[in-house]
Order: C-alpha cells, then structure tokens, then sequence
C-alpha cells in the first residue's frame, strides 16, 4: 500500500489531475480579508456592483451589460481587418520621471518600438520613491497632464457650469503607459477638498490608490477621492476607441526591479505577437468553499476551462497548498494562482523560467505593493522569472474589488489587448489595482486556424486536436494520438492525458500519460508526468503500481530536483530491529 504522508496528499480532481498539498506543509498563509458581510461587496459578479459611492459621470453602475450574449460564444477580435496594435500606438501616451536617469531611455525604447509618435512622450519630474502624497500627486502629475491633454488638444472639452474643467467629450489618448520611475501608489491623506466618502464604510474609509488606477479617470476631472468609481469599461466586449468613455483611460505601466527587466518586456512581448504564446497554463485554486473567498476559486476554475477549449494545456491544483518549490513546472505561459503573502514554489528555483511572452499573475493583497525588490510579494519575482505582464495590488483591495480573472483571461484569449482585458475584468476605479506589462501586447493575436500540413509544431498540433477533442471526444483523441507519434510529442500526450482527466477516462489518461512519458526527454518533464500518473492509480485504487512507479522514477532520476515531489510519496523505509 502507498503510505502517503499526513502533510502532503496527492488527490485527482473530476477537472484534471490536480496536486493538493497540505499547508503544514508549505506554511500558513494570511487569509485575504474578508469583505464586509452587510456590504454589496459580498455579491457575485453575476450581480453587479450597487455601490452608492461615486459612479463616474453617465456611466452605467454596473458597467456595460452583455445583452444577454454569452461571452466565451463571440467571436475572437482577430476577426477584423483592422489591426488594433497599430491604431492603439497612435493612441498611446507615454509618461517617464524626468527626475529618473533610467526612466525617460526605457520611454523612449518603448515608444521605438511601438512605433508610437514622439509627441506622445512626456517627462514629469516627480518624487523616485514608489509612494507619493495625494498633494505632490495633484501638482507634479494630475495637474500638469491636464494641462498637456488641453494643450496637445487630445481632450474636446465642453464647457459645464460649476465644472472648473469642463466635460472631456473625446479623447485622443485610450492608452496609458507609466514608465519604471514613476510613482506606484499615492498614499492616504486627510481633509482633501472636496472629498465626500460614501458607500460601505470598509471601502470609503480609503482614499489611498493605485497611481494607475487614478490616473484611469484623470478626464473625470474633481472627484471624491474616498472609496471607488464604477468602472464603466466592465465586462465591456468592445475596443476601447469604440467604447464611449472619452472620460476614461487605460492605464498600464512597464515596470520591474531593472531596466534590462523592462526591455526584456516589451521586447518578449512584440515577439510573442509575433510568433505566438506557447506554453502550458498553471492554475492554483485552494478548493475553498468559504462564501466569503469561494468566488476567487470559481474566477480559476472558468479560466482553466476557457484555456483548455481553445487549446492550451492546463495543469490544475485545487488543493488548500500552493505547487511545492521543487513541482516541475516546465513551459510555462500562463500561471494563474492564490494565495500567498511571499512568492513561494517553483518560482524559487534558480533555474525556473517562464516562457517569453508570459502572462503571471497571483492573487494577494499587496502583491504589488513593491515593483523594485525580485523577492518581494509577487509581482516583481514573476517579472524577474521571465514573465512579459502580470498585475497585483497596491494597497487591500478586498477580493470583489480585484480584477475578476476569468473575465481577464477570456477577453484576452479574444484577441484584446493586456490593457482592454485588464480594465474589462476590474469593477472600479481610483482603486487598488496596477497593471504592469505593455498595454498593447495582444498575445492572441490572431485566430488559430490550425496546423499547416505536415507542421511539426506540437503547440499548434495540440491546439488543433484539443478543439476537436472538446467537440467531438472520439475524433479529438485519434487526432492527437496520430499527432503525438507522427512528431513523438510528450506536450501532445500529456495534454491529452489531461483533457481525459476531465471527462474521468482516467484509463485512456494513463495511456496517454504513459505515451507522453516515452516521447519526453527532459527529466522534469518525465517527473511530472509522473504525478499525474500516481495520482490517477492512487485513484483508481492501484497502490501497488503506484509505489512501484514511484520507486522506479525516484531510482531513474536520483539527481533531479523535482524527483523530491515523488519522494513526499515515498513510503517510509521500515526500521530495523
């Protein structure tokens, strides 16, 4: 019999194969708090958001309906003509700290290479710190970028009574990017003019913010800074120089702990566009059923399966504990996951790398509540392993209150750009959130439209048969099984392993797995294919094959740093006498 430790439990989930492990294990982690009970925080997405606090002018408090059209049914944006990346560089606006030597050359970098006009690019001189007052905020950004936007006649403003600054009835601007060296977060204050609190005390008790965040409704003009704007962009399924909201802006930055990290950025991500996003996806639920955080599990669970229908490979862990530091994560193109103060897992590992072009994102409370340390919180250790965009808070948030993740991943998978399925996915404004990537970078920027003849690109060929697979099982699976022996794919026969996971044809999921484990040569890639398969014969009631397999993977690959996965599940040598 498999004796398996009380502090890690391999378990397979009727989604996927999935590795649960306790949290004794890895640590105890601080629970998100919890929004108030009394509040419309507590509320489903499907419910809107009746915040009474400070809707932005005409627009809807719930953002734009869908109109009763199912969302994952639309079509992908790359079925127009026109190519959003080239008109959203002409709508772009890039802002550096002038006070910051390495901040004005990376604008400048970025703006090359976007080719975004020169016009389009301004130096203000502000603090270096990454927190700055709501005063200095006002008088070294808001005001001087006001001031520009009337200038360059990027607003149309219409004259209003009682509005100092008039009514922004177009904009020439939709794209925002906030260059490293520019605050990140303005700080809490007391006694702003003007400002008014409303809606539910747990969130008008804060007028700290993302500086992004607030930068996003700079054409709203004077507002109350307590509390939050409805967000009118929600659930949009449009571009954003089609949406009517001129008083709005997509507010993204390109920021990292180094410069050399922010080039690689933006370069990984044009070249992702190009040749496309290949990869695996990663999602970490923590199989919660508390009211109060279930809703940040359902968020990962529709992502997963959004991810799987259009042909990415996904590896789900639905267990309370996070992937263990020496989990083989290998070709990793999306990780989506919660929750932990500290980055922690396999991101530790020296060797980890994303894939170029990558998009990470772990939700925690101050995930970016600091972009220059690659050890701190989240959002800088996932942009230092190699991931092109990610987004984090700045400040608590509170969880109904953070960009809501399927939504993010669906639109982007759509073919929007990082900034549209960003701001699609976040309820409100003058908030918590950052968004740090390029805000043009459209990883899916085309329809797949299946592999060529003879194409030996086993992404694309998984793609292909994984499609065809969720229409039709039976054809899905001759189509991928001839696909991984024609170019002897390990990736192919491991996602079809998967995909058999979903549909419990846990037999069919060990023949594949068994097949993806001879074609694979890299040892990491054997080892986790490896647990998938224990965790499928521990399933099946298989305790014998699944010690003998253990052993077996643990004699062949003794050197390997994932084989320390396994030897959790090693029974313990018995003791002499």
């Amino acid at each position: 019999m498999l004796l398996v430790r009380p502090t890690f439990l391999l378990r397979i989930f009727q989604t996927c194969a999935a590795m649960c492990c306790a949290s004794t294990v890895f640590g105890q982690t601080p629970e998100l708090p919890k929004p108030p009970a009394e509040g419309p925080l507590s509320k489903s997405p499907s419910q809107g958001l009746p915040l009474e606090s400070n809707p932005i002018p005409g627009a809807p408090a719930s953002g734009i309906p869908m109109h009763g059209v199912s969302e994952h049914s639309l079509p992908l944006v790359g079925n127009s003509q026109q190519n959003p990346g080239e008109a959203g560089a002409a709508e772009t606006l890039v802002i550096f700290n002038s006070n910051d030597p390495d901040s004005g050359p990376l604008a400048q970098f970025y703006a090359e290479k976007r080719h975004i006009p020169k016009d389009q690019i301004i130096g203000l001189p502000c603090t270096r710190g990454e927190e700055i007052g709501r005063d200095e905020y006002d008088l070294l950004i808001a005001d001087p970028l006001r001031k520009a936007f009337l200038a360059n006649h990027w607003w149309t403003v219409r004259k209003e009574e009682g509005n100092p600054m008039g009514v922004v009835t177009s904009n020439h601007i939709r794209f925002v990017v906030l260059m490293r060296g520019m605050p990140l977060k303005i700080l809490a204050t007391t006694n702003y003019p003007g400002d008014k609190p409303s809606g539910p005390p747990a969130v008008a008790a804060h007028n700290d913010a993302s500086l992004d965040s607030e930068l996003a409704v700079l054409g709203v003009g004077q507002h109350p800074i307590s509390g939050v704007l409805n967000n009118p962009y929600f659930r949009s399924y449009s571009r954003i120089g089609d949406a009517k909201q001129p008083e709005m802006m997509l507010v993204c930055r390109l920021d990292a702990p180094t410069p050399a990290i922010v080039r690689r950025m933006i370069t990984d991500s044009l070249a992702a566009e190009q040749s496309g996003l290949h990869g695996m996806a990663y999602v970490d639920a923590r199989g919660i059923t508390d009211p109060g955080y279930v809703e940040g599990d359902q968020w990962l669970f529709a992502l997963a399966s959004n991810a799987r229908r259009i042909g990415i490979p996904v590896v789900l862990d639905q267990g309370p504990g996070l992937f263990p530091d020496s989990y083989p994560m290998q070709h990793a193109a999306f990780y989506f996951g919660w929750y932990s103060e500290t980055v922690t897992g396999p991101f530790l590992q020296p060797s980890f790398r994303f894939e170029p072009g990558a998009i990470a994102v772990h939700l925690h409370s101050f995930s970016a509540s600091t972009l220059q340390d690659p050890h701190k919180f989240w959002c800088a250790p996932l942009l230092a392993d190699g991931a092109a965009a990610t987004l984090g808070n700045v400040y608590e948030p509170f969880l109904d209150l953070t960009p809501h993740l399927d939504i993010f991943f669906e639109r982007l998978s759509s073919g929007f750009t990082f900034a549209e399925s960003g701001y699609m996915s976040e309820r409100v404004l003058s908030w918590m959130t950052t968004f740090i990537g390029d805000p043009l970078y459209r990883p899916f920027p085309r329809i797949p439209t299946g592999s060529k003849a003879g194409s030996k690109d086993q992404w694309a060929l998984y793609r292909e048969g994984a499609i065809k697979w969720h229409d039709d099982h039976a054809a899905g699976e001759v189509a991928l099984t001839k696909a991984g022996n024609d170019v002897h794919s390990g990736v192919i026969f491991e996602g079809l392993g998967l995909l058999e996971l979903t549909a419990n044809a846990r037999p069919e999921a060990l023949d594949a797995f068994g097949q993806a484990r001879k074609y694979y040569k890299d040892a990491d890639d054997i080892l986790r294919v490896t647990v998938h398969e224990v965790g499928v014969l521990e399933s099946l009631k298989r305790h014998a094959d699944a010690v003998a397999l253990v052993r077996k993977q643990i004699e062949a690959f003794p050197k390997s740093r994932a084989v320390e996965v396994l030897r959790m599940l090693e029974p313990p040598t018995p003791e002499k006498h």
